[in-house]
């Protein structure tokens, strides 16, 4: 499935048949409440029918008022249908409740049913979906889409069945008691189920690029206060404003045009409505006065045209609706249907206390699109406990080989092995136990500091987790917090970003896996910080096969291999001392770090 671009937004517009399959989707969708919607249906077509059979009585109850001040009032008779009227109509209202009542309980349980399957999708996407789309237009799927979901089938469904038996019962009432006042009322309304189409029809493309544009004006805003502070540093607020204030125009001009034509519904409809009762008073007077018919039938008549066209609004409303579910519909099903990572099946799990750590590349090739090649040809043997080093320019695939080895990215072509097993034959979970990771990119939890370290590990003790922050260096500023090891923090919190990556270094000590990966670990400490955090790193890879990236070169002196890579092969291969000795491209990088 293709992903939602800048261009995607005019393409779905342009798609006349994007609503019927949407719709056709969302009710394929509802298939396990079949049993329930259906009995909010046969509920709200009870209620519609009672509501037809009122007027009728009404006419009886008007007549029978009128003929008793003739000749004398029937008080018994008099009171026994307004009795039957209060009835039916109470029946009506009881069985609107609980339609209503039931359609509650299934629109919050597809909703919540609807978001677990995006929470659960999220995680089966591969990470290239992610490098297409904005965090913030997959955040508005799950919020914005699914609620308007939500909202439609609990205002629509119900209503819609109901105003559809309604409509054509009051017709078939209407003819029953007088064809030409009928003819009358149906008249007089269908010019605006005329236009009510016509309205649809155009309002329809609006409602599309108005959640799209919804998405987009999300991820604009998920991005730039993310990185706030790189925005006022670049002084970037401008630019900024000014791709808000596009997006928030096409918004505004969407939703504008949208709610514009589909707010016309309900004043053409009431004007129809209100001229409907002129057309049958005017028509009805004439006859009366032919004696045709009785002040009763005027009377039922008059509710008549009202249950007539309250129906026809009803659908137009319900339609409205159904056009923005459409939309976010079109977005939450075509999230649904994007292409997953495969499904690992007779899959192995390697056990990590058993993993000595030997990791082989063979023929590897990758690139992140077809037309180019990152990774060319990328072979090497590790054997376990090394502790190898990647460095080079930026862009020569250095923390590609990562994504690759992790599984994020499987090879276009040769394999990767772990202890003479191909990480294609084992599942992405046991390739995850295996690596303990430390990112150039941090990230914290809300949560207290304690928690933040222990993250998702079991049988972890504080005595242990007092330990690591000990070597780290990290110790004594917990403990200068108001709560120490206790204190609530959170990615956004006001620490240093040096103190972020410890205590990540932290939480990667207490992880008792056989492989490391340290990208850039050291980037956010200072030189006094970095050498304690060397410390720590030397211990923290002690016994585990370890891969450093790095650009401080000075950091990995003391690596049994440095891979030095340049346009995604490796150029040269060996210690520290070996390659300053061979002068070539390590000692022109290593050199040019002391150069003034």
């Amino acid at each position: 499935m293709p992903s939602f671009g800048k261009g995607s937004v005019n393409k779905i517009a342009e798609k006349p048949k994007d609503f019927k399959d949407s719709i056709k989707k969302l009710i394929k969708s509802l298939n396990s409440y079949s049993k329930l919607i259906s009995l909010a249906i046969v509920l709200a077509i009870l209620s519609s029918i009672l509501t037809i059979i009122g007027p009728d009585k009404i006419q009886d109850f008007t007549n029978e008022i009128l003929n008793g001040l003739i000749s004398g009032i029937d008080f018994t008779k008099i009171v026994n249908m307004a009795i039957f009227l209060i009835i039916i109509y109470l029946l009506s209202s009881i069985f609107g409740y609980l339609q209503g009542f039931i359609m509650a309980t299934v629109t919050n349980k597809f909703t919540k049913e609807l978001r677990n399957n995006i929470a659960q999708k999220i995680n089966k996407l591969p990470l290239r979906y992610f490098d297409n789309t904005t965090y913030g237009d997959v955040l508005s799927r799950v919020t914005n889409d699914v609620d308007t979901l939500g909202q439609t089938m609990n205002n629509s469904i119900g209503s819609l069945v109901g105003a559809i038996v309604l409509f054509i019962g009051v017709i078939i009432m209407m003819f029953i008691n007088n064809w030409m006042m009928a003819l009358t009322a149906i008249f007089s309304t269908f010019i605006g189920f005329i236009l009510m189409t016509i309205i649809m029809k155009k309002s329809q493309k609006y409602f599309n690029t108005q959640q799209n544009e919804l998405g987009r004006i999300n991820g604009h805003i998920e991005e730039i206060y993310s990185g706030h502070n790189v925005v006022k540093v670049y002084n970037g607020v401008k630019d900024a404003n000014k791709k808000f204030d596009d997006i928030n125009k096409k918004l505004f001009i969407s939703s504008k045009k949208s709610q514009f034509l589909s707010g016309l519904m309900h004043p053409i409809m009431a004007f129809i409505g209100n001229f409907g009762y002129v057309a049958i008073c005017v028509v009805g007077a004439m006859l009366v006065i032919e004696n045709k018919i009785s002040i009763g039938s005027i009377v039922a008549f008059m509710i008549y045209v009202r249950l007539f066209s309250s129906p026809l609004t009803t659908m137009a409303q319900a339609a409205t609706q159904l056009q923005s579910a459409a939309a976010a519909s079109e977005r939450v099903f075509k999230f649904l249907e994007e292409k997953e990572m495969p499904i690992e099946k007779d899959r192995k799990n390697l056990d990590k206390i058993q993993v000595k750590g030997n990791i082989s590349f063979e023929h590897v090739k990758f690139g992140y699109n077809k037309n180019k090649t990152i990774i060319k040809d990328f072979n090497v043997k590790i054997k376990s406990g090394q502790k190898i080093a990647i460095v080079g320019p930026t862009g020569a695939g250095k923390t590609t080989l990562v994504n690759l080895l992790m599984k994020f990215y499987e090879t276009n072509s040769g394999d990767i092995k772990i202890d003479n097993i191909s990480i294609k034959d084992l599942t992405r979970e046991n390739i995850h136990e295996l690596f303990s990771m430390v990112l150039q990119d941090t990230w914290l939890f809300n949560g207290t500091i304690k928690e933040n370290i222990i993250y998702n590990q079991k049988n972890i003790t504080f005595k242990e987790v007092e330990k690591a922050c000990q070597i780290v260096g990290l110790d004594h500023f917990i403990r200068t917090l108001p709560k120490g090891y206790n204190t609530v923090i959170n990615d956004a919190d006001s620490i240093s970003s040096g103190q972020k990556q410890l205590l990540t270094i932290a939480r990667s000590m207490l992880e008792k896996a056989p492989l490391l990966i340290l990208d850039e670990a050291t980037s956010s400490v200072d030189t006094r910080t970095e050498e304690l955090v060397q410390k720590a790193m030397d211990k923290l890879t002690e016994g585990r096969t370890s891969f450093i990236i790095a650009h401080r070169l000075s950091t990995i002196k003391n690596a049994d291999l440095i891979l030095v890579l340049k346009d995604g092969d490796i150029v040269e291969q060996g210690n520290h001392q070996e390659l300053i000795k061979q002068n070539g491209f390590y000692a022109e990088l290593y050199n040019s770090q002391f150069e003034n």
